[in-house]
């Protein structure tokens, strides 16, 4: 039996997802479950949930010491999009699964305590990555469909741990997913409404036709937000690799794909908001 399994899953790092590889190794000792690799809270509750979702799956949680490694040690793991691998690992280190069943794929998503799975954010980022590794992005259902905007990826999606499970040993085969945009033509608001303001409008087609950035300033009630969403409407038709880069912003606060492919997004913040509400606080950027 083999007792060290490895599967191969995505950090989220806004839009990047970073490989990650989870090392299960199962040894001689007093029966626990330790994580290392910097796993935050959310990550290092998965335990219990992966425990859970095992035992109600009908399967046996071995009773060892269990040893689980998020590699690279130095990115911070966060979410419940780790509890998928982590528990095919238990299973294929506990010789539950044969671990070559899990070669050329990577694995993502949140395990409820009955072992069904529940939707992830930023699947489209992980599914790019994916196939740029020419690995197959197997997860929860419902992010199936937005992951599969993705041309060149192969995406599987389940229900629960079983038909995982299912589908590794071949018992049952999961359908791939298929690309399914919505490519309906976009109703943008018409430049043509806004009466008078030609300063302004003229300042707008300028900066559609020379990819310029553009601010308005002045008291409120003067028009600014109403000219400002009829710039999508001016701009040119985004190209795959624009849609999907929007695509993938969009599933980073979603589980579903974008509702209009192509359609460009435009933002109304608050009047009140602080330009650093506006902006963000710092981010971290890791390259590996």
């Amino acid at each position: 039996m083999s007792r060290l399994a490895v599967v191969q899953t995505r950090a989220k790092t806004g839009l990047d997802a970073p490989a990650v590889s989870v090392e299960v190794h199962l040894s001689a000792g007093l029966p626990a479950l330790n994580m290392v690799g910097l796993p935050e809270a959310a990550v290092r509750e998965s335990k219990d949930r992966v425990r859970s979702a095992i035992l109600n799956s009908g399967f046996e949680f071995p009773v060892s010491r269990i040893t689980v490694n998020l590699a690279p040690a130095d990115l911070p793991k966060e979410g419940g999009r780790f509890d998928l691998p982590i528990a095919l690992g238990i299973l294929a280190a506990s010789g539950q699964l044969k671990p070559e069943s899990l070669a050329g794929y990577e694995f993502l998503g949140e395990l409820a305590l009955s072992g069904a799975l529940r939707p992830i954010t930023g699947s489209l980022p992980a599914s790019i990555a994916c196939s740029q590794s020419a690995h197959t992005l197997l997860l929860p259902q419902m992010n199936a469909q937005a992951a599969a905007l993705c041309p060149d990826a192969r995406v599987l999606g389940a229900e629960n741990l079983l038909g995982v499970c299912a589908h590794l040993t071949g018992n049952q085969h999961l359908t791939e997913a298929t690309c399914n945009r919505n490519e309906s033509p976009v109703d943008y608001p018409d430049l043509l409404d806004v009466k008078g303001q030609q300063q302004a409008k003229r300042g707008l087609m300028t900066a559609a036709a020379g990819a310029h950035h553009l601010i308005f300033y002045g008291p409120p009630g003067t028009g600014k937000t109403m000219l400002a969403s009829r710039l999508p409407g001016i701009l040119p038709e985004m190209n795959d690799h624009e849609a999907l880069e929007v695509a993938a912003i969009h599933t980073l606060s979603s589980y579903s794909q974008p509702p209009s492919w192509k359609q460009r997004p435009f933002r109304n913040p608050h009047h009140t908001a602080s330009a650093v509400a506006l902006v963000g606080g710092g981010s971290v950027i890791y390259t590996h």
